[in-house]
């Protein structure tokens, strides 16, 4: 059988960098063919190309056995290409009806919007594919679950049969994943063929059809489930084995560190967005906070690092309040702080790698000497710490720009873990990168852990919360519902807290009670 797509000797360089090399990807009708790898593998660069945003330098794009030139995403458009990304591309003040018809307008007497028309064909769509969607609600009011199947509502309404879905469950819940599983099955049921990118291995496994894994711009082998398994999937993806289960011993919490009481804390256009907050952090353990992302989490970190004031409330470091602390002053107070966004909140994007390795220090001894700055200790200091903490860098004077995402993350870990510290906030830690790198990055936080530091984990990946928490905080709509022991925990028990459900509702749908969940009420 003829497959939909065929891509064949795929080749894209840039100044530098062979970013795809002579890759062959086929996808067949009814498919979900998963694809993997690395940070810098050249997954989206293979992507941008099939959806018209680079043109090859090599190689050629078959659709149905037909040679096409795809230019711009118009051209990948028109020969039933469409593509969700990761971030929704949603107006959340407009209904799903104007969202989905936006760019592709059904008009009546050629002057006017023919919102009921295309109302129609949504709740159409929605009956054919189990999308459930009301065509008539504001985006805005819309959980991340349902704005999800708004998205791929929105490339069935242009007639794609060939969907390109970027890592599609980064923002929901366990529940919500599955529920989009379902989706996709109902789709390749009814001929609709999926290209599936993700970082998890434990979806590829459970969702795809076939898996090719991308390595160093090259296909590094392809597979079906059955022929395999996340272990060796992984080490497909970094060349090496890699540990998939954090090893760590049970916990040892020592006195309280940070100490949370009635917090608030208003978002950049301020509105109240962390209502009543209150928890504490003991040294030697980590509490992992847990959530949809958008419910509170980075205002909270926000407020505990001193980026944006708290509107009220009290925090406290080992007794002390922080009150109206600079950032500079929280992390003299032995506060490390790995932010959510790298490179807006971590690094100085133009600065070499050995200023970004000391920006907490550089204006302390051995980096300053009153107002100058001794560059031979930086740079010794700075060769040290890319040795220890396994940064790949040609060397430590190249902008931090150049490195890929996961060797940044190992920039900004080894700056935060290298001085003495007492608490860890780490928000998002292992957002974006590879097997290989949140191997190293979870190593590094258990082993701060077990030197007695307090670690505030906050993440939007369950699985990670799992492995390195030993309480787990479960964070809806600005407030923590619930905190738990990690140990044990029902997992679906969690999702259905990270989706609203109330913890009495919650624990009744999977069978689990108070006494059985060794719950921890916060109020």
């Amino acid at each position: 059988m003829t497959p939909v797509l065929e891509l064949r000797g795929i080749t894209k360089k840039f100044p530098g960098v062979l970013a795809n090399d002579n890759i062959n990807l086929t996808l067949e009708q009814g498919e979900i063919h998963a694809l993997l790898g690395e940070n810098g593998a050249g997954k989206t660069t293979l992507m941008n190309i099939l959806y018209g945003l680079y043109k090859p330098d090599e190689g050629h794009i078959s659709v149905r056995g037909q040679p096409v030139d795809i230019h711009v995403p118009n051209d990948a458009i028109a020969r039933g290409i469409g593509m969700v990304h990761q971030h929704f591309m949603l107006v959340p003040v407009m209904t799903v009806t104007e969202n989905v018809m936006l760019g592709v307008e059904s008009t009546r007497g050629g002057a006017f919007l023919d919102r009921e028309e295309a109302a129609r064909r949504i709740e159409k769509l929605s009956e054919k594919y189990g999308l459930e969607v009301d065509p008539h609600t504001y985006i805005k009011d819309l959980p991340v679950g349902v704005q999800q199947r708004v998205e791929i509502i929105k490339v069935l309404y242009r007639q794609a049969d060939i969907l390109i879905l970027d890592e599609p469950t980064a923002v929901l819940t366990p529940q919500e994943a599955e529920e989009l599983f379902k989706i996709l099955r109902s789709l390749t049921a009814q001929g609709k063929s999926i290209i599936f990118i993700t970082h998890k291995l434990k979806e590829v496994m459970a969702i795809a059809d076939r898996i090719t894994v991308l390595r160093l711009g090259a296909v590094a082998g392809s597979v079906r489930p059955a022929e395999t398994d996340p272990a060796k999937l992984a080490a497909l993806m970094v060349g090496r084995d890699v540990n998939l289960v954090v090893s760590k011993k049970a916990a040892t919490p020592g006195d309280v560190v940070l100490q949370v009481d009635d917090l608030h804390a208003l978002d950049e256009r301020g509105n109240l967005i962390v209502r009543g907050v209150s928890f504490d952090v003991r040294a030697g353990e980590v509490l992992g906070v847990a959530g949809v992302q958008g419910n509170g989490q980075t205002e909270l970190v926000y407020a505990l690092t001193g980026l944006r004031p708290p509107a009220s409330g009290e925090i406290r470091i080992l007794g002390e309040p922080l009150g109206r602390l600079t950032p500079r002053d929280i992390l003299e107070k032995g506060v490390a702080h790995v932010p959510e966004d790298r490179q807006r909140h971590g690094l100085v994007l133009s600065f070499p790698v050995s200023d970004n390795l000391v920006l907490c220090t550089y204006y302390l001894p051995p980096f300053a000497r009153g107002i100058s700055l001794q560059e031979d200790a930086i740079i010794s200091a700075s060769q040290e710490l890319v040795k220890q903490f396994d940064v790949r860098t040609p060397n430590v004077f190249v902008d931090v720009s150049t490195l890929s995402g996961g060797n940044q993350q190992k920039v900004i870990v080894a700056r935060e873990f290298s001085r003495p510290i007492k608490l860890l906030i780490a928000s998002q830690p292992t957002r974006g990168l590879d097997v290989g790198s949140i191997e190293y990055i979870h190593g590094r936080i258990i082993a701060k852990r077990d030197e007695g530091t307090a670690v505030l984990l906050v993440s939007s990946e369950l699985d990670e919360i799992l492995a390195l928490a030993d309480r787990i905080a479960v964070m809806y709509k600005g407030q923590i519902v619930e905190i738990v022991p990690a140990a044990g925990v029902n997992r679906k028990y969690l999702g259905l807290l990270m989706a609203g459900v109330k913890p009495a509702e919650a624990g009744a749908a999977v069978g689990v009670g108070a006494a059985e969940a060794e719950i921890e009420r916060v109020f």
